[in-house]
């Protein structure tokens, strides 16, 4: 193992590095450099400090450079910034934010710089009502902000994970929140379809949301900061939040010769490791492969970090280890909901050109006739052979429960009908006897042995006119209150006998509410020889009806 090992960041990455690599060696000489003033910090916590849901400011200090000195006996140095690298003579250029600089030799450098926040041209004026979050003092500031007398609404640039987050503390900390987000809608990591009930969730509770509006500029405007978007909108608070992404802080890294992305990204193998071999890199700024395209990517969240600064210490320490890809898991919080994600998105999917099927089911988090049962809608995306791309979901409770399991069953290479084979935890008031992954796995394998053929909203749009007849199988009651256009209504329990009032001519597509129905309408009909599919998800999901 090398004699000196340097950590550039803290935080998530340089913090978990600099203590693996701790444990695996005693003897080396550790140094870890932070720009900042502080060394190790919860920032997925922030928004939920500045809600007041997290009380306690320093509940959010996961170490100090005191700690890492008395238990790990790592030198961390904060207000340390890294401005340049040596590679030829192993030395880095350390400037100090109180004054002066040194240049410190390493034997392995580990990069863990993390990233920047993306920031929109802003007046000097209105400089001082404008502000980021990404880390300690970026939050001490919105928070004395908010502190101030006459603070009453604020404007959010930017609907990704932070943006929603901080949206929703915002309005428990009791200002009016408008939020502006330059796509066509918000949670961008999930389709359309799931971020949908975002939308809804966030508009329930009293964020204006605007969509559709890439934003131009923030200037002062009759004495408020004011959003300018392409449109010539306009938009006004007494705070801005940019919240638009953030780009890896790799600037000091030009001209060392460590190789970079298009993006800014240092560029690793499997181990970690960049074009220079005694080089490492991990978090934010590290250009890593997608788990399932193995194709370039970043992952800017505090799981991939850890886990990859993992690995590259390992490697350092002399232990074969390899990084997997990202999958890019996430969940979200939104007042009463939950949105959660892994793997490829439809859109993804469709770019890379791959061929799939989907499945959209409404299963409760819990024994249905358990008080307080709920649904969430689920999403599932997989390849003819089995292969799970991705799943999403949105709902109050067992959402982040779902999404975990689906992650893990990826990770591991299940194929998807190996859902329905999961045995998992079941007592009523935690999940069902088939919990909601194993209802998607089950549906997977009906799909994939041809015991099922589902029909998508791809189907629909891709229908010749007049080709197909849509068969509505609930009640006439459910029918009448509301139905999709065009559709005939056989309810389930009367279809055995009436099957001679539908067409063996024309393709059926059938649905009921969420599809259960629509399922054993769909096996009648295929044994009584017509060409019938089952709408995924139902009159529920293509009305845009609720999880």
């Amino acid at each position: 193992m090398p004699k000196r090992i340097v950590i550039i960041g803290g935080v998530a990455g340089g913090a978990t590095a600099a203590t693996r690599l701790r444990r695996l060696d005693e003897r080396a000489d550790i140094i870890m450099l932070e720009k900042d003033a502080y060394v190790s910090f919860a920032n997925c916590g922030l928004p939920y400090y500045l809600g007041k849901e997290i009380a306690l400011r320093d509940a959010l200090l996961m170490q100090t450079p005191e700690g890492l000195k008395s238990r790990y006996n790592i030198d961390a140095r904060p207000n340390s910034e890294a401005v340049a690298i040596d590679t030829v003579k192993g030395q880095v250029r350390v400037a100090q934010k109180a004054g002066g600089a040194y240049t410190l030799h390493y034997d392995a450098l580990v990069l863990c710089p993390g990233a920047t926040p993306v920031m929109l041209p802003v007046t000097e004026d209105a400089r001082p009502r404008v502000f980021t979050l990404r880390n300690m003092q970026d939050t001490d500031q919105i928070h004395a902000a908010m502190e101030q007398k006459g603070v009453r609404d604020a404007v959010v640039i930017g609907g990704g994970f932070i943006g929603v987050e901080l949206a929703e503390n915002l309005v428990k900390r009791g200002l009016c929140v408008r939020l502006i987000e330059a796509a066509p809608q918000v949670l961008p990591p999930l389709d359309g379809d799931m971020a949908r009930f975002a939308l809804k969730e966030l508009e329930h509770n009293g964020v204006a949301v605007t969509l559709n509006a890439p934003v131009e500029d923030i200037a002062i405007v009759e004495g408020r900061p004011a959003v300018r978007c392409q449109d010539g909108r306009r938009f006004t608070g007494d705070m801005i939040i940019c919240a638009l992404g953030v780009r890896p802080a790799t600037g000091f890294l030009k001209g060392s010769g460590i190789a970079l992305g298009p993006k800014g990204h240092i560029m690793v193998n499997a181990r970690m490791q960049s074009n220079i071999p005694n080089i490492y890199a991990a978090g934010d700024a590290a250009q890593i492969d997608d788990f399932i395209l193995r194709t370039p990517t970043a992952a800017a969240l505090a799981g991939p970090a850890n886990r990859q600064a993992r690995v590259a210490a390992d490697n350092i320490a002399g232990i074969p280890s390899a990084y997997g890809g990202a999958q890019g898991t996430a969940v979200a919080r939104l007042f009463s909901k939950a949105f959660a994600c892994t793997g490829l998105t439809e859109r993804a999917l469709e770019t890379a050109g791959l061929a799939y099927h989907k499945i959209i089911a409404y299963p409760y988090a819990h024994a249905a006739y358990y008080p307080g049962a709920r649904q969430m809608a689920v999403k599932l995306l997989f390849h003819e052979s089995g292969k799970i791309y991705g799943a999403q979901a949105a709902g109050a409770d067992g959402v982040d429960k779902t999404v975990d399991t689906i992650a893990t069953a990826m990770r591991l290479g299940a194929h998807a009908a190996q859902l329905g084979e999961l045995e998992l935890c079941y007592a009523p008031p935690f999940s069902s006897v088939r919990g909601p992954a194993n209802i998607l796995g089950m549906i997977a394998d009906n799909v994939i042995t041809g015991v099922t053929r589902l029909a998508d909203e791809r189907t629909l749009k891709s229908a010749p006119p007049n080709s197909h007849t849509l068969l509505d199988v609930r009640t006439s009651y459910e029918y009448r209150a509301g139905h999709l256009e065009g559709a005939v209504n056989i309810p389930l329990d009367t279809l055995r006998a009436r099957l001679d009032e539908l067409d063996k001519s024309r393709a059926i597509i059938v649905y009921c509410q969420v599809g259960a129905r629509a399922h054993l309408a769909q096996r009648i009909l295929a044994q009584n020889g017509f060409d019938a599919k089952n709408l995924t998800g139902g009159y529920r999901w293509a009305a845009g009806g609720e999880e």
